[in-house]
């Protein structure tokens, strides 16, 4: 497995040090491509493109500073030519590619050694750059001194312009590749995030510019997906946001209200344009190129449009929102937007501006939450509002199941919030023992601490606690968003974290985590155990989430894909239990089902027109 990062486009400030460490001379070049290569000599050179000349940089003696790599930044000092280069506005995931290939590589190169000047006067070589070869498994190993056995010999180390050649060897060495694939121990920087094909189709279409809506049912990896194209694009230009406070937490984004400044979007055109212009969030607006909108399931029809109109006056643009590329992603037969119950529901498909932004239509199919076949049938049956009668057994019959595990109960997922706080409280209530307070910190006293962030401001835990967690910790071992545990004790230290015992038997102390608000010019930082109560959640705070062992009453059902977002947290039909489940509580939009009826009928997965949909 080999990865290629070799270059960047970024904004990057060079900048001349003083012997006291003082910046004598700044040059800034926006948007410019920084390549990473050899030169004649086989030695590591960073080639900025600078115009009408570039500027080139052999790196031998380095310091990288990536602390904040998540926002796209970080420094490179060459100490033997007494500069630094200040990169900023970086793809963050290639970022991190690119810094991790440079420095594996420069200390390969330290191992095998360098010529000295005298050498290459000597040779009297013509210059030349050739763009360095991908990080390989093999490249890890030299550069950490660990022994090379003869698998890694055979990974792919080669410049782009002699692969073609070792492409054709190695066809006539099937037996070598079967080799690498059994034997090989990757580390995490080379495994790829692990896109499917539709996946990575969706990202390179996305990094085209287009205009994109992608959608597919639950459990499909839209939010993972989310996360990894906020990841290719730069992130001074991007604004990641969603329909719902968690919703906008868990892609580390805003939600879409507070971007667009413009309040609830039920006044006319005239007074969101006048709350838009606020400089504030005019800002946001002219600084927006890739705008994404999750969960766009609940964005109302009527908003939808004045945002696209807003986009366009406030940018003065007259292009379909003001020219900001717009990838919008969600199933609009989950939930819907919320509406006074005599209002019939308008989804922004149906809008004019929608016909008009979105170019491209795609639908990830592969699920991954779900491996049971017979358990993906119920779901996608109930998805589409279908309930026949071996499903209806099938889902009366998990009434039988268990509600306890390994001491750890089953989550129950309620249609009111009244229900769940009523839950959460009288259980906690029940158990005997000290209650611990774990008070959320925040930089900033002028955020409203539930709107955007989904742990508690304070979090109350007593020995014996169900909890779940709201943040992956380790994907490995099964600690991810959603893993459900029980408080088993409290550290001794003065602080006195949590002890969770998880549903898989580990057991794991619990310490704060942050979560990174941006929003307007604000930057504000939460900092909480990532852990929340979980006798009971709500089905609207559960949508995104996978849940190891599920309780749901359905009785109270009052929306349609109500039931299915419920149903579908599961892993299966082991880890569910309904507790009063008929065919009546499932429910799909007629609208929506003909809108994604209309998406099949010119493409399975794509399509590129929605001019004959009203």
């Amino acid at each position: 497995m080999a990865l290629e990062c070799q270059s960047l486009i970024c904004w990057v400030s060079v900048q001349e040090i003083s012997a006291l460490g003082n910046v004598v001379k700044s040059v800034q070049y926006k948007n410019t491509t920084l390549s990473l290569g050899r030169d004649e000599y086989n030695e590591i050179i960073l080639k900025l493109f600078a115009g009408k000349r570039d500027l080139t940089y052999m790196l031998r003696n380095i310091q990288v500073h990536k602390k904040f790599f998540k926002d796209g930044k970080a420094t490179i000092k060459v100490l033997d030519q007494n500069l630094q280069l200040m990169l900023s506005n970086c793809p963050p995931d290639k970022l991190v590619l690119f810094l991790k290939t440079m420095m594996t590589k420069l200390e390969c190169k330290k191992k095998s050694g360098f010529i000295s000047n005298r050498e290459k006067m000597k040779t009297g070589l013509k210059r030349s750059f050739e763009e360095i070869s991908p990080l390989t498994l093999k490249d890890l190993k030299f550069a950490k001194g660990l022994p090379i056995n003869d698998t890694d010999k055979c990974l792919d180390s080669t410049p782009k312009s002699k692969r073609k050649h070792c492409e054709r060897d190695k066809e006539n060495q099937p037996q070598m590749k079967q080799h690498r694939e059994i034997q090989l121990s990757q580390p995490r920087i080379l495994q790829p995030f692990k896109l499917t094909k539709e996946q990575r189709k969706v990202l390179d279409i996305v990094t085209c510019g287009e205009n994109v809506f992608f959608t597919g049912s639950a459990g499909t990896g839209k939010s993972f997906l989310l996360r990894r194209i906020i990841g290719a694009l730069p992130p001074d230009h991007t604004f990641a946001t969603a329909s719902t406070g968690v919703a906008a937490c868990y892609i580390g984004g805003i939600t879409l209200h507070a971007f667009a400044g413009i309040g609830s979007g039920n006044g006319p055109l005239e007074q969101c344009v006048q709350l838009a212009n606020r400089p504030s969030v005019k800002q946001n607006w002219m600084k927006c190129h890739h705008l994404i909108i999750d969960e766009v399931s609940m964005v109302h029809r009527d908003y939808f449009d004045k945002l696209e109109a807003v986009a366009r006056l406030i940018r003065r643009n007259d292009k379909p929102f003001g020219g900001i590329q717009v990838i919008v992603s969600g199933d609009f037969l989950q939930l819907p937007p919320v509406t006074k119950k005599s209002d019939k529901k308008k989804f922004c498909f149906q809008s004019p501006a929608w016909r008009k932004c979105i170019n491209i239509n795609l639908e990830l199919t592969e699920i991954k939450r779900q491996d049971d076949p017979k358990f993906i049938d119920i779901l996608q049956n109930i998805r589409k509002g279908m309930c026949p009668e071996y499903i209806n057994d099938a889902l009366q019959n998990t009434v039988n199941s268990h509600s306890q595990q390994n001491g750890i109960e089953a989550t129950r997922l309620c249609t009111h919030k009244d229900d769940v706080n009523y839950i959460n409280l009288n259980q906690l209530a029940k158990l005997k023992g000290d209650c611990r307070v774990f008070t959320a910190t925040c930089n900033s006293e002028y955020v409203s601490e539930g709107d955007h962030c989904p742990v508690e401001p304070k979090l109350k835990l007593k020995i014996g606690t169900q909890v779940m967690l709201t943040k992956n910790l380790d994907l490995q071992r099964g600690l991810v968003n959603g893993a459900r545990g029980v408080v088993c004790s409290f550290d001794k230290g003065s602080e006195g974290w949590p002890h969770v015992k998880f549903l898989s038997g580990t057991v794991e102390c619990i310490r704060p985590l942050r979560w990174v608000i941006k929003s307007s010019s604000v930057v504000t930082v939460w900092k909480q155990l990532p852990l929340k109560l979980a006798w009971a959640i709500s089905i609207h705070k559960s949508q995104g989430m996978t849940l190891d062992f599920v309780e749901i009453s359905l009785s109270r059902v009052f929306e349609a894909g109500q039931a299915y977002v419920a149903l579908s947290r599961a892993k299966s039909l082991k880890g569910l239990r309904v507790l009063d489940f008929d065919h009546s509580c499932v429910r799909a939009d007629p609208d929506v089902l003909n809108f994604y009826n209309r998406l099949k009928i010119f493409h399975p997965t794509e399509q590129t027109s929605l001019d004959n949909f009203n």
